[in-house]
């Protein structure tokens, strides 16, 4: 049984009336977790951690 449970933290880019967020957990070394914060329950997407420092790379610039 997996007992572990993510902490998520809201994009810094996240609007204060609280549309369009995206929240990540990278509370596990080998993933990256990404989810709509307005639909916690709903998919998720799972990518490792060299292929989320590149799209943060590229969204940056």
């Amino acid at each position: 049984m997996n007992t572990h449970k993510p902490r998520w933290f809201k994009s810094s880019h996240s609007s204060p009336q609280g549309d369009s967020c995206v929240e990540v957990s990278t509370s596990r070394p080998e993933a990256v977790r990404v989810r709509d914060s307005k639909d916690r329950r709903g998919p998720r997407l799972t990518i490792s951690p060299a292929a989320w420092r590149a799209f943060v790379s590229r969204a940056g610039s």
